[in-house]
């Protein structure tokens, strides 16, 4: 099922044809293109319209067939309601002209579906909209004009340019850190000393001989006592802050160039030629509508 509906309204069933030739040229299937042109006599009203293009596509041809209000019903489902844009491209189209739909997938092949029927000499609606004296609102909001004044003033209608600005600030986010995080950490140490230790020893000697005056001097009773020594390894600890860790900042700047795309509008001025040249000169206008 296609989402997008371009049409192209034709002078003459020939350029309309042409502009057939010129999608298929370009891509686009046939089975999704129709053309479609009047066959009611001239005095009658029932908007009858002929699919000349023999392909199954559901477009204005068939559809006239089928609903009791032929083109207009077409363009009011077309454009969801009879309103101003429905009602003024069924009264350009019942006046003889021939009508081609394009039914696309994206919005992408309608523009280009759009320019090609334009190239090819699709009228523009606005004028014919002027020249048969309809109103047509929606096309004018979709040209981004307003009027000043009611339809019948001629005080004239203002066009809006917009412009886009680049405007470029900043914002600090966190773009990483450094963490200190202090832990123990045990590790086995070792360490010689040298320990001195003393010892008593006895020495008995027979010995023979004659006590003399000076042993008998000596002798007497007593205790004698010589002790002995040994040293003992003693481990104390100490403590010595051999290093400091530190944060700190250090402050770096860049410049950076932003690219980006601005948009603004842009009003062409373009002369509109007189009521008597207008089916020669009107430049093409097709329009896009989004399916049901």
């Amino acid at each position: 099922m296609k989402n997008q509906t371009v049409i192209g309204i034709f002078e003459t069933a020939a350029e309309a044809k042409q502009a057939v030739q010129h999608l298929t040229s370009a891509g686009f299937e046939q089975d999704f293109v129709d053309v479609s042109q009047a066959s009611a006599g001239a005095n009658d009203t029932s908007d009858n319209y002929t699919n000349t293009s023999g392909t199954a596509t559901e477009a204005v041809g068939d559809a006239a067939g089928r609903t009791k209000d032929g083109i207009s019903g077409f363009f009011s489902s077309l454009f969801g309601g009879d309103n101003d844009e429905a009602h003024t491209y069924a009264e350009i189209t019942r006046s003889g002209h021939s009508l081609v739909t394009v039914h696309v997938d994206t919005l992408e092949q309608a523009h280009k579906a759009a320019d090609i029927l334009d190239d090819a000499g699709a009228l523009n609606v606005d004028s014919k909209a002027a020249e048969y004296g309809l109103s047509n609102s929606y096309t004018d909001a979709q040209a981004g004009m307003k009027p000043n004044q009611s339809a019948n003033s001629t005080d004239g209608m203002t066009a809006e340019v917009i412009e886009e600005t680049l405007q470029v600030g900043k914002r600090t986010e966190q773009t990483g850190g450094v963490r200190l995080r202090s832990r123990i950490v045990e590790r086995p140490v070792e360490a010689s000393v040298r320990l001195r230790e003393e010892h008593v020893t006895v020495q008995r000697k027979p010995v023979n001989r004659a006590a003399t005056e000076a042993d008998f001097a000596a002798f007497k009773e007593g205790d004698v006592t010589l002790t002995e020594s040994a040293e003992r390894a003693v481990v104390g600890k100490e403590s010595k802050v051999i290093e400091e860790v530190s944060l700190g900042k250090q402050v770096t700047e860049r410049e950076e160039v932003i690219h980006d795309t601005v948009r603004n509008t842009e009003v062409d001025v373009e002369q509109i030629p007189g009521s008597a040249n207008n089916a020669a000169n009107t430049s093409g206008s097709a329009s896009t509508s989004k399916g049901k």
